[in-house]
This record gives structure tokens, C-alpha cells and sequence, in this order.
């Protein structure tokens, strides 16, 4: 469902653009908004949460497609962990479908599903490691990487029950917004994947804005 922000990208206390194959990582406290924005369209943002207060406490796929019924996230949506407490509420959304089925890419995945030679390509699981290995302080580790959100990401699923990778249903200056409910550290890779059509064949930034 489409919903639009009240809030003014010049009054958010944060801004980063991150970089296509960048990872960014930060605490956002509950109360706080984060709001991930594709600036040029058609990128996916492969996205992970995390309690700040124990690591291994991390958004679940499983319990937040079973609370909602909807294999997709859009506003309204409520991210579950694994423990079932609500982490985010997803308050505005421009872009309308979000996947949490996907999955990420990983070296591995680009051998199996496109050649031995896409191996060495960078892929959003390198990212994370890389961010996770720079920032101790947050206390992730290898183990706690998990389910994933694809936002922007379009992922339909067959009426076999299959999935397929398509064009983006994002556009240009399209973004989701959600309210902490706990404090969460963020962990996000901006996918480098240049192998389907997740990123238009060619991956471009994204910008993450925080208000207090």
C-alpha cells in the first residue's frame, strides 16, 4: 500500500548515500525513523536487523510472513524476530512490495545459478562479513546472519510455487520508512549483483536517513 511521509529529508538528523556494493551499519534507537531511498531506481537494498541488546535476536522472515499472512512488506507491515517481538513498523512506503524470499546473493549462488567464472563476483554475503569484521563493537557474528529483507526488490512467485528474479517495481526517488520499536542495529547491503534483473543489470546508490 502506498503511503507517503510527512517527514522532510532536510530535517533527518542522519544521512548517508551508500555506494552500489557498499554495506552500511548503525544503531537506531527505538522511537527513531529510518528511511532507505533508492535515489536512481531499480536497486535493491538486501536488509538485516538485529536487538541491539543481544545480536542473536534478529528480524525472522518466518514469524513476520506468518503474523501478517503476506509474503510481501509494505506499510502496515510489522517486522517480527525471531523471538516474535515486534522490532519495525514499516509507516510509509512510495514503492508498494517489498520480498523477504529472495534471499541473498553469495558467491556460492552466483556459481550455482549462472557460471563457475561469477564465483569471484562480489555478492551481498561479502558485504555483510566485511561489515560485521569492521564493526565489532555491534557483536554479529558469522552465525547471526540470517534471513534478509529485499527492499525494492521484486521477486513474484509462480503459480508453481517458484520464485523469479524480474525488472524492479521502484523508480526513482521511491523509499520505505519504518519506526524502531526497539533499538536495532541495521545492517544493509547495497547488492552488487549484476547478474539478474534485481538492479537493472546495473547497481546504483541508495541513501539511508534517520530522524530522532
Amino acid at each position: 500500500m502506498i503511503v507517503e511521509s510527512s517527514l522532510k529529508p532536510e530535517s533527518a538528523g542522519f544521512r548517508q548515500v551508500v555506494d552500489a556494493g557498499d554495506y552500511f551499519i548503525r544503531l537506531v534507537k527505538e522511537g527513531e525513523t529510518v528511511r532507505i531511498l533508492d535515489i536512481e531506481g531499480n536497486q535493491a537494498a538486501d536488509t538485516l536487523f538485529y536487538s541491539a541488546a543481544n545480536p542473536a535476536e534478529h528480524y525472522s522472515a518466518i514469524d513476520t510472513i506468518q503474523q501478517q499472512g503476506n509474503v510481501y512488506l509494505t506499510s502496515g507491515s510489522r517486522l517480527l524476530s525471531n523471538l516474535g517481538t515486534p522490532m519495525l513498523d514499516i509507516v510509509a512506503d512510495t514503492c508498494g512490495r517489498h520480498d523477504t524470499l529472495g534471499g541473498a546473493c553469495a558467491t556460492e549462488s552466483n556459481t550455482v545459478r549462472y557460471a563457475l567464472e561469477k564465483r569471484c563476483m562480489h555478492a551481498c554475503r561479502d558485504s555483510w562479513m566485511l561489515a560485521i569484521a569492521e564493526h565489532p563493537e555491534f557483536g554479529i557474528g558469522k552465525r547471526d546472519i540470517a534471513h534478509n529483507i529485499n527492499f525494492f526488490m521484486n521477486v513474484p512467485v509462480t503459480p508453481a510455487g517458484g520464485l523469479t528474479f524480474e525488472d524492479g517495481i521502484s523508480a526513482p526517488g521511491k523509499y520505505v520508512e519504518m519506526k524502531a520499536l526497539m533499538d536495532v542495529v541495521v545492517l544493509i547491503s547495497n547488492c552488487p549483483q549484476l547478474n539478474n534483473p534485481c538492479n537493472g543489470y546495473n547497481p546504483t546508490p541508495i541513501e539511508v536517513l534517520v530522524w530522532s
